[in-house]
């Protein structure tokens, strides 16, 4: 490791120096694509620049840990967005011709997956999994409280909770709508 820098900034241009192709092997490794390796390893750099807290590390092994961490983080963020394309893919696949969505509504879609996922991730898995239950398998609140081994008013509880957060992304993209036609 380098001797020890000045500012936070410097901090994390010697970690750059010192592990960035070590992290992108890693990674590269772990994925099996140098650009997605590429890619993430920015990513982990990036979120040291844009980190609200100062990171000191006292041994090589203790960077390379958390650089490793961070990137295996990306990975799993990578991997859930990877999978939620797949599924929207498969579904447009089977969706007749003619009502094929147009690149940018696809786009405008996957993002509101995405952003529904990490809503529901955000959850406690009892309940992400009752509101998928209830919504997306349309079951009853008793049905979802057998599977689940809960009351109905508690599922009742967990979808109220995954409501209020679909009703928080559905207010941004209403605001982001808006922002939108307001352009020229």
């Amino acid at each position: 490791m380098s001797t020890a820098p000045s500012s936070p900034h410097a901090e994390i241009a010697a970690l750059y120096v010192d592990h960035h192709s070590w992290l992108r092997g890693w990674l590269r490794r772990r994925l099996g694509s140098a650009a997605e390796a590429a890619d993430l390893a920015h990513d982990t750099f990036l979120r040291l620049l844009t980190g609200r807290t100062q990171r000191c590390f006292g041994s090589v092994g203790e960077a390379r840990a958390y650089l490793r961490t961070t990137a295996q983080n990306l990975c799993i963020n990578l991997w859930h967005r990877q999978e939620i394309e797949r599924a929207w893919m498969d579904m447009l696949a089977a969706t007749p011709q003619a009502g094929y969505p147009s690149a940018e509504r696809q786009a405008i879609v996957l993002q509101a997956l995405e952003e529904i996922g990490r809503m529901l991730q955000s959850l406690s898995p009892k309940a992400a999994r009752a509101f998928t239950l209830a919504v997306v398998c349309e079951m009853t609140d008793d049905e979802v409280g057998a599977e689940l081994g809960v009351s109905g008013r508690m599922v009742r509880k967990y979808v109220a909770q995954a409501m209020l957060g679909c009703l928080a992304l559905s207010a941004r993209q209403t605001a982001t709508e808006l922002r939108q036609e307001a352009l020229p």
